[in-house]
């Protein structure tokens, strides 16, 4: 099998400082050694192949950015072993880093004032990349998007969308064998975000790229993921596929109702009304969603409880989004 990612048992420990309160705290902390150990990193294995497209999930705090940075060589592992490419990364960062792509939120590569086209020409030189390289990647890059009104425009004019764009199509320049993508779709409005995701799929077929994707958007990981991994304070919860995910909670549904009243003493009213049905309750401004599980209680039965007092404009049924399958073993975990 080839994996041009492997990771096995890797631990990442901190040592922190027990701070005490107060300026004379402050003082006395100089001198202090009292110290605790954080495990931000706890044992995880996981094997990545090419092409591959993982969705690395995990609420914040989990130990996400911490794997990544061990995987691009910035941190060095407390334990375990770590291959990318088949190289350790803290120990051939130069090469490492020459094999791999990174967008990390919102901190651009490209230089602020100078327009797209020499920030790629600098990048060109920086990676040694040969002119007919480069050559096929720009042709491919004017396939994929309209990149030639972006080229002579200066990185500092361009709207947050673009920049966005324009520094993924920065990572994937030299053709790197994975790319490192954080939050990549973070502010942006539903266009460039389906725009975004389009690109990056194109990419990974086109160039059979590794992608290493970390989002708090469910949205990002059903349009470009088949595989997620969710770690949480520093633990392996899930490493599978979205659909074998679903079957954790298949016998949930969500049950969307538009109320003919008004909303917000609607929802009031039901937080108390189906207080011992152990449903989970949540509104936008136009529905009503309430999470059901089926092995404990009938959604109909749910529904008839609803109408006993409230008239209802409208319903749906919904199978439980990833979203929420998320958010449950953030809460849960899986046994």
């Amino acid at each position: 099998m080839d994996y041009v990612i492997k990771l096995t048992d890797i631990s990442k420990e901190f040592k922190v400082l027990n701070r005490r309160e107060g300026l004379m705290g402050s003082f006395k902390d100089i001198l202090s050694r009292d110290y605790k150990i954080v495990h931000a990193v706890d044992k995880i294995s996981l094997s990545v192949k090419q092409g591959e497209i993982v969705g690395f999930l995990g609420p914040n705090g989990a130990g996400k950015s911490t794997t990544i940075k061990m995987m691009t060589g910035v941190l060095e592992p407390s334990g375990g072993e770590i291959l990318v490419n088949g190289r350790i990364p803290y120990k051939n960062r130069t090469k490492n880093s020459q094999e791999i792509g990174v967008v990390f939120g919102q901190r651009s590569q490209l230089w602020w004032s100078l327009p797209l086209i020499e920030s790629f020409k600098l990048l060109k030189d920086i990676y040694q990349i040969p002119q007919k390289e480069y050559d096929e990647m720009m042709e491919l890059y004017a396939s994929l998007v309209n990149i030639e009104d972006l080229l002579h425009k200066p990185v500092r004019q361009m709207s947050l969308g673009q920049r966005t764009l324009s520094d993924i199509l920065a990572a994937f320049l030299h053709n790197p064998k994975i790319v490192f993508l954080d939050e990549p779709t973070i502010g942006l409005d539903v266009a460039m975000k389906s725009k975004i995701r389009e690109l990056i799929k194109e990419l990974n077929k086109q160039r059979n790229t590794t992608v290493i994707l970390t989002t708090h958007d469910m949205g990002d990981v059903d349009a470009l993921c088949e595989r997620i991994i969710i770690i949480d304070k520093g633990k392996m919860l899930y490493d599978n596929d979205i659909k074998h995910l679903r079957t954790f909670f298949g016998a949930y549904r969500t049950l969307k109702i538009r109320p003919a009243e008004k909303m917000s003493e609607v929802v009031v009213h039901l937080m108390d009304e189906l207080n011992d049905l152990d449903v989970q309750i949540s509104h936008d401004d136009e529905w009503i969603s309430i999470v059901v599980n089926e092995e404990k209680i009938k959604t109909l039965k749910v529904l008839d409880r609803i109408q006993q007092t409230h008239r209802i404009k409208d319903m749906q049924l919904e199978e439980i989004s990833t979203e929420d399958v998320i958010k449950k073993i953030y809460k849960e975990g899986v046994e």
